[in-house]
Formats: structure tokens, C-alpha cells, sequence
């Protein structure tokens, strides 16, 4: 692999939505049958977005949301696992981090399952404190009635 060759393209470019589907179908359990439609709208609401080029192929992706000021999250961090290993994931998370949405954020977040030690390096820190989630459901599936 020639890492000369390597493009990192911060959007708003257009991002191949059936590439991405096929990275994340590839590479990432958590993301698995995502249809095509929801990542549009996830990418359209999402700010800074990364993806990672070699030629036409696309091997990495990262996307974040942010306040500009006190909040962020990232999400979505993927690299083809072909192309792990020789620090593409470490520049991948530092693009995101230097963007201008997210180079002043007071608390930037993310979730890991398997790669706390991979995000330490970058210097992410356990957080104990931000532990709850809502899963929102379907008013017509929760049984909850839109009508007061």
C-alpha cells in the first residue's frame, strides 16, 4: 500500500453512500444494515464529515456533531481493515479534531466498544459520568399516543 496515495477529504463533498454502506457493512458490528436513506440523513446533520480516499476506492470514514463551542460527539470512525495499521484511524480522528466546529470544543465524546486503548493514544480519557441513553421508539410501536 502506498500511503502517498492516500486523499482525506473533509465535506461537503458528496460521499458515495453506497461505498460508506459497503465500509461500514465491512468493518464496523455496530453498523450493519444501515440503509442507504439513513446515512444521508445522518451525513446532512453531521459536521465536520472525513472520508478517506486511496484512488476511488473509500477506506475510511468519520463524521461528528457539534455545538462549535461546548459539546461534540464523534461518530462512525472506521478504517478498511486492509489499510489498519500504519496510523490512517490516528490522522482519521485528528482531521475530525482539528476542524474548525471542533478545534474549541470543551468536551469532545465518543463511544467505543473494542477501542478504548486506540483513543487514549489520541488522548480521550474514560468518562464514568455520561453513562445514560434514551432509545427512542416509534410513538406506534412504544404505544405512546401523540394525542394530549
Amino acid at each position: 500500500m502506498d500511503c502517498h496515495q492516500i486523499q482525506f477529504y473533509t465535506h461537503p463533498y458528496q460521499i458515495d453512500l453506497d461505498q460508506l454502506q459497503e465500509l461500514l457493512e465491512s468493518t464496523a458490528f455496530w453498523a450493519k444494515e444501515r440503509r442507504l436513506e439513513e446515512l444521508e440523513i445522518a451525513i446532512a446533520n453531521s459536521d465536520p464529515v472525513v472520508s478517506v480516499w486511496d484512488g476511488e476506492k473509500m477506506i475510511g470514514f468519520a463524521r461528528a456533531i457539534s455545538d462549535g463551542i461546548y459539546r461534540a460527539t464523534i461518530w462512525d470512525v472506521v478504517i478498511h481493515p486492509d489499510y489498519q495499521g500504519v496510523g490512517l484511524g490516528q490522522k482519521l480522528v485528528k482531521t475530525v479534531l482539528n476542524h474548525p466546529r471542533m478545534n474549541r470544543v470543551e468536551r469532545v465524546y465518543l463511544m467505543t466498544t473494542h477501542q478504548q486503548h486506540f483513543y487514549e493514544q489520541l488522548g480521550f480519557q474514560h468518562n464514568s459520568s455520561s453513562t445514560m441513553v434514551l432509545y427512542n421508539h416509534s410513538p406506534v410501536t412504544s404505544g405512546l399516543s401523540l394525542i394530549a
